[in-house]
């Protein structure tokens, strides 16, 4: 035995389980009159949530709801629904945060499929909720949340919010979170669905070392500081916001609710309450460069916004760089509790380059955040790193305590998921000499041309460049000769001069190789999931539909 294992154990001294209820803890005890959540005029401090967290958590305990039960919640980004994520663990209970933009059949499958013992249903979903239970045998109990500003949908449930809370008195309950922290960092903290376009949606479990962790690495990468205010324009729903409940927790910060994501909405709460942080993917910054110059001359502050969920292009990127509104570009995945690497930038190195040069490079992926253990771009099948070429593709693995415990209820698919010790992404990219990574496209999406491989992001990114393109796709399409060809989906900037099929391939022969053209083009409103990715399996169908 080594000297330094002798006398030297753990011990309630020296070490506690790692869990973002000790965040919350500190939050609460620390900042009490510190103002944390936002909505309308409604304000809650830290001190006022974590004391409606114990509430929620006594009261989830007296109906017998525990370690590992699952509680379920549909709902916008409301106060409730930021409480969800510290109350529901703190019963020791997992939060299942389930996307209320699905169909009912599905959201039923969910429910049932991770044993919900109770559902809390925002107003505005209670024709979704309801048929959705009514497709179970055993529905859970459910408790509805009554927000007033809200005026669609219809309230489901006897019990209210309110009512839950009132049944958990706090008094005697503890004072302090670390009576809530869970016995092992590595017990389960939430569940999250992915989005399930080939099939049923897989559970993907998140254990508490992981949040806490990836809820830090947020606040060090993005180096936000203390008492950021934050705009909720990323749905809570979607890895649990990226964690960024838990990393406002961290930095006691404010959290601005907002339950509809528009141009106006976004800019007049920037203003308001002079938001320093918001996250969106690029569908979301489309949109806001889309607005009004009205819109737009209302923040005059320095805003900073963080994006992922597809690869932005540096159109976008630029357009929000010259907007005034610093871009933070990460990459990640449901299974990697949202964001684990970002292009981090390296302004010693970038700052002289022009405005077109310096957004070409935040369009990368880039490097690992600080609490990702290990990136690499690889064969799938050898496990061997692909040369630093920036040409060579490869799939991206990563590893490290902010990669999920697994699939619920699915060893076959977990185990494909970590083979050889690495977690698969299924995204296709390059690595470049300075250890920076590009996605080129997800493995499904590489269009295969005569024995060439062609990035359907590569093709995109040259259109959205164009002045009379709002947004691009592009999808492999069926060929007798080749195999398969590019086939673009392009909707155009609202009051643009109309574009003919050969003026967009003419555009693109200016900026890209000719067996990298896009052989057709179709003019339409792209269909999109419920967190704004563009549907390519839709598209698919719809390019091979052309054809025949």
């Amino acid at each position: 035995m080594s000297i330094y294992e002798q006398g030297l154990a753990q011990n309630l001294a020296n070490f506690t389980p790692l869990s973002p209820l000790s965040l919350f803890r500190r939050a609460g005890s620390i900042y009490p009159d510190k103002t944390a959540v936002i909505q309308h005029q409604r304000r809650l401090t830290w001190g006022e949530v974590f004391d409606r967290c114990q509430r929620f958590a006594a009261a989830l305990s007296k109906r017998g709801i525990g370690k590992g039960d699952t509680v379920a919640i549909l709902s916008a980004n409301t106060p409730e629904m930021f409480e969800a994520h510290f109350a529901i663990p703190m019963a020791g209970a997992v939060l299942n945060a389930i996307n209320m933009r699905l169909d009912a059949a599905t959201v039923s499958f969910i429910l049932q499929h991770a044993e919900a013992k109770l559902l809390l249903v925002d107003k505005e979903f209670g024709p979704l909720a309801e048929s959705a239970l009514e497709r179970m045998s055993a529905p859970p109990e459910v408790v509805h949340i009554d927000d007033p500003s809200c005026d669609a949908g219809h309230l489901v449930g006897a019990v209210s919010y309110d009512d839950l809370l009132a049944e958990g008195d706090s008094s005697g309950v503890g004072v302090d979170a670390a009576d809530y922290l869970p016995d092992d960092e590595w017990d389960a903290i939430a569940l999250n669905y992915t989005s399930g376009t080939t099939g049923n949606p897989k559970g993907v479990v998140y254990h508490h070392r992981g949040a806490y962790l990836n809820a830090l690495s947020n606040a060090l990468s993005w180096h936000m500081g203390d008492h950021p205010v934050y705009l909720w324009t990323l749905p809570m729903f979607h890895c649990n916001g990226w964690c960024f409940p838990w990393t406002l927790a961290a930095n006691a910060g404010v959290s601005v609710c907002l339950r509809q994501v528009r141009d106006d909405a976004v800019y007049k709460a920037m203003a308001e309450h002079k938001v320093t942080h918001f996250c969106g993917a690029p569908i979301v910054l489309n949109t806001l460069l889309a607005a009004d110059d009205q819109l737009k001359g209302l923040v005059t502050h320095e805003v900073k916004v963080m994006t992922a969920g597809a690869p932005p292009p540096a159109a976008i990127i630029q357009g929000m760089q010259a907007q005034g509104v610093d871009v933070t570009h990460v990459y990640g995945l449901t299974e990697t509790y949202g964001p684990v690497t970002l292009c981090a930038w390296r302004d010693d190195l970038w700052g002289a380059l022009d405005a077109a040069e310096q957004a070409e490079l935040k369009a990368r992926q880039g490097v690992g955040a600080p609490m990702l253990e290990g990136l690499m771009v690889a064969d799938s099948e050898t496990l061997q790193p692909v040369p630093m070429d920036g040409k060579t593709m490869g799939e991206v693995m990563m590893r490290g305590n902010n990669v999920m415990k697994g699939y619920l209820k699915n060893p076959e698919a977990t185990a494909e998921a970590f083979a050889g010790g690495w977690f698969h992404s299924g995204d296709l990219a390059v690595w470049f000499e300075d250890g920076y990574i590009k996605i080129m496209d997800r493995s499904k999406d590489i269009i295969i041309s005569g024995g060439e491989n062609i990035s359907s992001i590569e093709i995109e990114d040259v259109l959205y460049r164009h002045a009379s393109i709002s947004e691009a796709a592009v999808v492999a399409r069926s060929d007798e000769k080749w195999g398969e060809t590019p086939c673009a989906f392009v909707t155009l900037v609202a009051g643009a001069e109309p574009l003919s099929e050969q003026q967009v391939i003419d555009y693109c022969a200016d900026n890209l190789a000719r067996f990298k053209l896009p052989k057709a083009v179709v003019f339409m409103e792209l269909p999109k999931t419920s967190t704004g990715k563009v549907q390519k399996f839709a598209l698919r169908e719809i390019a091979e539909g052309r054809q025949k």
